[in-house]
C-alpha cells in the first residue's frame, strides 16, 4: 500500500506538472499573439500616418554651353550717347569737332580769341551750360539780358576758369566775327550752331583745345 501510494503520489505531481506546464506554454502563446497583434496594429498606424509624397517631375536642367539662359544676369546700364561725346577745338582751324567713340559726327566753324586774349590751349571739360544766359560786362558791370543783343546769344557752355573770367562756346549777334580771331578768349558760334551743340553734351563733356 505505501508503494502503490507513492506511485499513486507521484502521477498526480506529474500530472499537476504537466498541467502546469501547458497553461504555461498557453499564456506564453497568449502573451505572443497579443503583442504580435499590438506590433501589427502600430506597424499599421504607423504605415497609415505617413504622408503620401506627391510623384514630382524630375527637375529640367540647363543644355551645357548654355548657362546664361537660366542664370539670373546683371542689368546692364542704359546706354548714354552723351557719355560718348568729346568736343576738340583746332584754333588754326577755327572750327569745333563733335566726336563720338572716337568718330567725328559733325563740327561748326568758330572764332576764336584775339592777340593778347588768347583761347587757352589743353584738356577742360564743360562745367556750366546756360539757356538764354544774362551777360555781365566785365568792365562796367552793366548786365545785359537775354535777347537778340545780348553778346553770349542765347546758348552759353563754359569750360575754363580761372577763379574770376571764365570762358565758353556761346552764340553770338555778331555772326560776321565767325572764323576769325576776334573774342576775348570764348569761342563764338553761329547761335543755331550753338543751340545744335547745347543739345549734344552735358556737364562733363570732355574739351580738348588745340593749336
Amino acid at each position: 500500500m505505501v508503494k502503490s501510494k507513492f506511485l499513486f503520489n507521484k502521477l498526480i505531481v506529474l500530472s499537476l506538472s504537466a498541467a502546469a506546464l501547458s497553461i504555461g506554454i498557453q499564456q506564453q502563446a497568449t502573451a505572443e499573439l497579443v503583442a504580435s497583434s499590438s506590433n501589427s496594429a502600430i506597424a499599421a498606424q504607423s504605415v497609415k500616418s505617413e504622408p503620401k509624397l506627391p510623384n514630382l517631375p524630375a527637375p529640367q536642367l540647363p543644355p551645357l554651353g548654355e548657362p546664361f539662359r537660366h542664370i539670373p544676369q546683371e542689368p546692364k546700364p542704359p546706354e548714354n550717347p552723351i557719355q560718348e561725346v568729346r568736343l576738340v577745338l583746332r584754333l588754326r582751324e577755327r572750327r569745333v569737332y563733335v566726336y563720338r567713340q572716337n568718330k567725328v559726327q559733325t563740327s561748326f566753324p568758330v572764332a576764336v580769341g584775339k592777340g593778347g586774349w588768347e583761347t587757352p590751349t589743353g584738356n577742360f571739360k564743360v562745367m556750366q551750360m546756360i539757356k538764354d544766359p544774362v551777360w555781365q560786362n566785365p568792365w562796367t558791370g552793366e548786365l545785359i539780358p537775354a535777347g537778340p543783343d545780348n553778346p553770349l546769344g542765347s546758348r552759353w557752355m563754359g569750360f575754363w576758369t580761372d577763379g574770376k573770367n571764365v570762358i565758353g562756346f556761346h552764340g553770338t549777334p555778331n555772326p560776321e566775327s565767325i572764323g576769325g580771331a576776334a573774342s576775348h578768349g570764348c569761342v563764338r558760334m553761329f547761335d543755331k550752331d550753338a543751340q545744335a551743340l547745347f543739345e549734344k553734351v552735358a556737364v562733363g563733356t570732355p574739351v580738348i583745345v588745340e593749336h
